[in-house]
């Protein structure tokens, strides 16, 4: 690990340049939107939704616009390549990362060729999580600001 000052600015700068994003959680387990929640605030995103299926997923989209959806696949009513498949329909650029327990490579080749730009395991140890889903983030802010 290091310490340095150097590295903890470039965290404080990455944590606050990520205020400008904005997240709709979508999961039908409680438990797991409030930890996508505490992932998501600790690192930086400073308004976030959550929604515990995909009809409710929609609508909260409709009216927020967030800059990225982090998103179960495994859900009752409606299934995540369905949510996403209608979510990309309604703006080809959102950014979709999926955050499941679902590791099947068949899987997760299907919701990259969706166009999903992550692809996490909940099972994973937090700081991986956590690396991942900065790194994921970092190249919206990255992808924003070269437009």
């Amino acid at each position: 690990m290091n310490f340095s000052a150097d590295a903890s600015a470039k965290t404080s700068g990455a944590i606050a340049a990520r205020g400008v994003l904005s997240a709709l959680i979508v999961d039908d387990e409680a438990h797991a939107r409030v930890y996508t929640r505490l992932l998501l605030t600790a690192l930086g995103v400073k308004k976030v939704w959550e929604a515990s299926g995909g009809a409710e997923a929609l609508v909260l989209f409709s009216e927020h616009q967030p800059t990225v959806v982090v998103m179960d696949i495994n859900m009752p009513m409606m299934a995540g390549d369905g949510l996403m498949a209608k979510l990309l329909a309604m703006d080809p650029e959102l950014a979709v990362i999926v955050f499941t327990s679902e590791s099947d490579i068949k899987t997760v080749r299907r919701f990259q060729e969706m166009g999903a730009i992550g692809y996490l395991l909940k099972q994973s140890p937090r700081d991986q999580v956590t690396e991942l889903l900065g790194a994921t983030l970092d190249s919206l802010i990255d992808d924003d600001g070269a437009d």
